[in-house]
């Protein structure tokens, strides 16, 4: 069983910058692929960023790509979200996911464990 902790979220202007953290327990961190998804109020959840096992590997949607960054550290169990130029259609609830399947990571449904998310408020 793995629980995944999302902090970082807020309100921030456009323009801004925030760096979501997901924590997360076990010691196998290094075993799952890590992605970000987010949800807005009336959408469905869609894709934002993945990283592979290693790191080595990392996907973006297109929304994002050019702004956002993910990375992880194997060491202190924890995947970043760093989110730049932020606009207003960016604001969501984040949630962070992890798998034990390394491909296919733009798909919510090869994730296994989700954490509870973060609220991402982005004002023009």
């Amino acid at each position: 069983q793995v629980q995944l902790v999302e902090s970082g979220g807020g309100l921030v202007q456009a323009g801004g910058s925030l760096r979501l953290s997901c924590a997360t327990s076990g010691r196998t961190f290094s075993s799952y692929a890590m992605g970000w998804f987010r949800q807005a109020l009336g959408k469905e959840r869609e894709f934002v960023a993945a990283i592979s096992w290693s790191g080595d590997s990392t996907y973006y949607a297109d929304s994002v790509k050019g702004r956002f960054t993910i990375s992880r550290d194997n060491a202190k169990n924890t995947v970043y979200l760093q989110m730049n130029s932020l606009k207003p259609e960016d604001t969501a609830v984040y949630y962070c996911a992890a798998s034990r399947i390394n491909r296919m990571l733009q798909t919510a449904s090869v994730y296994a464990y989700w954490g509870q998310g973060t609220q991402v408020t982005v004002s023009s």
